[in-house]
């Protein structure tokens, strides 16, 4: 989907981001992160050209960016900031449409997919006519994501997006992004600072400094088989066992077969959340279900350390 070849930008005579080559399959949810100036921003933005690149190439299903009409490229790709950017005296309605509207889709198929989307990143019908001042952060958040998909695009590309939320808003919203991923199998390309966001969303991860890839690849390799030292201490060294247990559900490591008649756990919490569980109610074995309730099994405390050891 998205290939970059040698790719450098310079500003003010230093390199941004010095000769990098990153490849972004389709459908791939893949997560630049690394210390501020390490160049992910500037990376991100040359993608839709809201930056140029001064050397080397990034094709875009299979052409070269440059082939693209900014505008024309920029509507085949969703954008979302954290800032969120949406027109303050228009309606959630007329924010959402942006781009639709723009692209003169009819009024009845612009309504239709804003319906889509407000089932999608559950919004409620009523927030339509209200105005961004009006909404809560994370409804705002959620309408900016709205806005982005609205005319449903090849790609997504994300800037720190969930970075001004609370701590509870941010991870709604990322379990949301999950469950979107999920359902559209949309490429998407977010910028985070976030280890643990970064660990919770990636098919891939793209670790920057200084402007060059210092290691790139699934979550569990970068923990496990960091390339440096400086792979090892950007994702901590005294806290590997906690993310390695962030990367397993509960549900995959419940034991089939058996149950306990005590408050369950859902089956998506992460085995780092059900380490919690366990020492809050002081006991060993906890019952987990599905999302529509089913009991699956019970996870054992045990279970944790060989998904340690697996790892």
């Amino acid at each position: 989907m998205i290939e970059f070849k040698q790719v450098s930008k310079y500003f003010a005579g230093k390199a941004a981001v010095d000769e990098i080559d990153l490849h972004i399959a389709a459908g791939e949810f893949t997560v630049l992160i690394g210390t501020s100036g390490s160049g992910k921003s500037t990376t991100l933005k040359m993608i839709n050209r809201l930056v140029e690149h001064d050397k080397g190439t990034i094709q875009f299903a299979g052409e070269e960016i440059r082939g693209f009409n900014p505008q024309t490229l920029r509507r085949r790709m969703g954008y979302a900031i954290q800032s969120i950017g949406l027109f303050p005296h228009w309606t959630v309605e007329k924010n959402i449409a942006t781009v639709p509207g723009l692209l003169n889709w009819p009024q009845a198929q612009q309504q239709e997919r804003i319906a889509e989307l407000l089932t999608l990143l559950n919004l409620e019908a009523d927030l339509l006519h209200r105005y961004p001042h009006q909404l809560s952060g994370g409804q705002q958040q959620r309408v900016g994501v709205a806005r982005a998909l609205a005319a449903d695009p090849e790609v997504l590309l994300m800037d720190e997006p969930f970075g001004a939320l609370d701590p509870v808003t941010r991870g709604a919203l990322q379990q949301e992004m999950l469950r979107i991923h999920r359902l559209s199998g949309r490429t998407i390309v977010l910028v985070t600072h976030d280890i643990d966001e970064a660990l919770t969303l990636a098919d891939k991860i793209v670790l920057m400094d200084s402007g060059r890839i210092v290691q790139q690849g699934r979550p569990i390799e970068m923990l496990t088989h960091p390339a440096n030292d400086f792979v090892r201490d950007f994702f901590g060294r005294s806290e590997l066992g906690v993310r390695l247990l962030a990367l397993g559900s509960a549900g995959a490591a419940a034991r089939r077969g058996e149950w306990l008649e005590t408050s369950p756990i859902a089956a998506e919490m992460s085995l780092r959340e059900a380490l919690s569980q366990f020492i809050a109610r002081q006991t060993d074995k906890l019952p987990v279900v599905d999302g529509q309730g089913t009991p699956l099994g019970v996870l054992h405390f045990g279970d944790l350390l060989r998904q340690r050891e697996s790892a």
